[in-house]
């Protein structure tokens, strides 16, 4: 096995690792929505999650473990990427922050302002702003 493979292989893992997460976030209810349905299939597509990969994950999700990242920085990278994909799939209203705010918890945010995370994430994406500025207006944020 080379080192490429290795880095394939754990770098698809901890994508799995990660939808997994997200997964048991949106059935945090008993249920996937078909809003929810709609941004789990966008993800693992972004994600590089096949079919069947899909479908075990769906069906024992609970055995992924919850890897939220450990730097507040990658926590805000995520956070980033996910308010892109709820933005360009045109997720709106209440099951839009919801979602996020479900999310942004499993990403390991304080559920006492995630409120305002999720919000100010929706405010800076949709109005085009690039990862470096997302983490910094986030951080002006939080102090």
């Amino acid at each position: 096995m080379s080192f490429a493979d290795l880095f394939d292989s754990g770098f698809k893992k901890r994508n799995e690792d990660h939808f997994a997460s997200i997964v048991r976030v949106a059935m945090d209810d008993g249920v996937i929505t078909e809003d929810e349905k709609k941004f789990l299939d966008r993800l693992a597509r972004n994600l590089d999650i096949g079919e069947g990969d899909y479908a075990k994950i769906l069906e024992d999700y609970q055995s992924h473990p919850i890897n939220p990242p450990h730097s507040y920085d990658s926590r805000l990278e995520r956070l980033y990427d996910l308010s892109r994909m709820v933005y360009v799939d045109h997720i709106k209203g209440d099951h839009e922050e919801i979602l996020l705010r479900k999310i942004a918890v499993g990403l390991g945010f304080n559920p006492e302002n995630t409120k305002y995370v999720v919000d100010k994430a929706l405010t800076l994406v949709s109005n085009g702003v690039d990862l470096d500025t997302f983490i910094e207006e986030i951080k002006l944020m939080n102090r």
